[in-house]
């Protein structure tokens, strides 16, 4: 009997699920992870906590699911796009400037690099078109030219800078051979140049000022790149113990966090991965689709060769702010309080009674929200305007400060989220994707209002795994390509997504005013940028 590890590092977790060869989710546990914000602006975490959270997760899963460590096949990773650093002997470098030695890691949604992106985009490089034309200070580039400026004595004292995923896989094996994967999608290596380290553009960097990264064939930032699912080496002694896994057990190179969402997610219900687009909507939400061919869209980043699927293209759209813009726009309110504590008494979630509220003021609750707009761009805009520097705004508010107020702004923000996705969809069709489908996954896939919303306001039909866990499931099935058991992850995706339900866009009326909702969400992102250069606050 054989089975498979998914290992996932989100924001706020680490989370390990054991599965079976035909993606059966035998058990799963998670352990926190802190985010430390020294400024605003700023957060870090520590890969040393990370790591001992995945091993305390990996241990619980394995007794969760009955089975032996003997039975475990492959392991794989994945995890947010974070920054690593670490010295020559792999000990933690601190990014933070208090200079708190356990934190090593700038994670994906710190924006303190904004101006550094901003500077990277004026060169122009021909890098640059495949990142939708525009990099962000979400990506480790513009990190790195902070830190370089910054911090130079921890620049002085690094000598490997890790996205958390290959660094996890390092962890695990002692192997510096790191995936595709985070390199294409984040510091601007071109796959389709050849994975020995042909993809790194020397005078781009040197132009930006990290000609540092440059020397000895770049063994900083990666000398060797491997598609998603192969097989980087077995565990190590230490790191099976840690793990309570068997020596050697094979590990696949590791993947982004929402990556491992879409191969979890892609070939639900039988599906072809063409035509879909995965949804991963958790705290922020990407939007990734696959294609054969390489196709450039303004403002959306890729297209990316071999990051997800062997020699196909990859483009992924994106919100900075999803779960978090919900969680915000719920603390911002006076209700709110009340609302924590009503659900603490009724062992109900936030999100239940506040759906129910809708539900007591009309039954077509989409209707609701006509006199309430919101515009999401609360922690900038990640795609298509790709532009850090926005932020969000509220239309329709009245002296109203009670329950049925914050249902609607609720409502509302669910609907803007949607109406992003729906922009999205846009900009990639008008570029030659074709997209009919959306396969949803991430803690939204759960929230049955925000589902619908996005079905009604986009037009496409959309597809809920059955799998309670897509993201470990995607995982998952690279170590069990990376064990052999399957040759490619088409045929690990093909055995182990299992089934889903589908939601459909109703149409007619309901798709009316949407439209009109829309209209008036792109209206309102025109209008802020409007106000921003009457103060002079654009950051272009």
């Amino acid at each position: 009997m054989k089975n498979f590890i998914g290992v996932d590092v989100g924001t706020g977790s680490a989370r390990a699920g054991v599965f079976d060869v035909q993606g059966k989710c035998l058990g799963t546990a998670q352990r926190p992870i802190s985010v430390f914000r020294p400024v605003q602006d700023f957060a870090q975490q520590s890969s040393a906590q990370i790591w001992s959270s995945v091993a305390q997760s990996v241990h619980e899963a394995v007794t969760r699911a009955a089975v032996s460590a003997e039975s475990i096949a492959g392991i794989g990773f994945d995890a947010t796009c974070s920054l690593v650093v670490a010295d020559d002997a792999g000990n933690p470098v601190s990014v933070s400037p208090d200079g708190s030695a356990e934190q090593d890691i700038i994670l994906w949604m710190d924006h303190r690099a904004i101006q550094d992106a901003a500077e990277i985009n004026v060169t122009n490089a021909e890098v640059l078109r495949y990142v939708g034309g525009v990099i962000s200070p979400e990506m480790e580039l513009p990190k790195l030219r902070w830190l370089k400026r910054e911090l130079p004595a921890a620049w002085a004292k690094a000598a490997r800078y890790w996205d958390l995923p290959d660094w996890l896989v390092h962890r695990a094996t002692g192997t510096d051979d790191r995936s595709l994967c985070s390199p294409v999608c984040k510091w601007t290596y071109l796959g389709q140049r050849g994975e020995n380290g042909e993809g790194w553009d020397d005078e781009f960097l040197a132009t930006i000022g990290l000609e540092d990264l440059t020397g000895a064939r770049h063994e900083k930032i990666g000398t060797r790149f491997l598609s998603p699912g192969a097989r980087t080496g077995g565990l190590t002694e230490n790191a099976a113990r840690e793990l309570g896994l068997a020596i050697g057990t094979p590990v696949a190179t590791g993947i982004i966090d929402a990556y491992a969402g879409a191969l979890g997610t892609l070939s639900v219900a039988g599906g072809q991965a063409t035509g879909r687009l995965a949804m991963i909507a958790g705290t922020s939400t990407c939007h990734i689709c696959v294609s054969p061919s390489p196709n450039f869209v303004p403002g959306v980043w890729g297209p990316y060769y071999s990051v997800l699927l062997p020699d196909m293209w990859a483009n992924e759209g994106g919100q900075s702010a999803a779960g978090a813009l919900i969680d915000t726009v719920i603390a911002r309110h006076a209700a709110s309080r009340d609302l924590h504590l009503a659900a603490e008494k009724d062992r109900k979630s936030i999100y239940a009674l506040l759906e129910a509220r809708l539900a007591a003021l009309d039954e077509e609750t989409a209707l609701l929200s006509r006199n309430r707009h919101i515009q999401p761009d609360f922690h900038g805009n990640r795609s298509p305007l790709a532009e850090p520097w926005r932020h969000g705004a509220m239309d329709g508010l009245s002296l109203d400060v009670g329950p049925d107020d914050l249902a609607l702004d609720y409502l509302a923000t669910l609907q803007a989220l949607a109406y992003g996705t729906r922009h999205i969809i846009e900009e990639m069709r008008s570029s030659g994707i074709t997209i009919d489908t959306i396969v949803a996954s991430g803690g939204l896939a759960r929230n049955e209002l925000f589902l619908r919303e996005n079905a009604d306001a986009t037009g496409c039909v959309i597809i809920v795994p059955n799998t309670p866990e897509p993201v470990l499931l995607g995982s998952a099935m690279m170590g069990a390509v990376a064990s052999g058991t399957y040759p490619e992850l088409p045929a690990a995706m093909s055995a182990m997504s299992g089934s889903g339900a589908t939601i459909r866009p109703r149409g007619g009326a309901i798709a009316e005013y949407h439209d009109r909702k829309y209209s008036i969400m792109r209206r309102m992102q025109a209008d802020h940028a409007a106000y921003a250069a009457i103060m002079k606050e654009t950051r272009q």
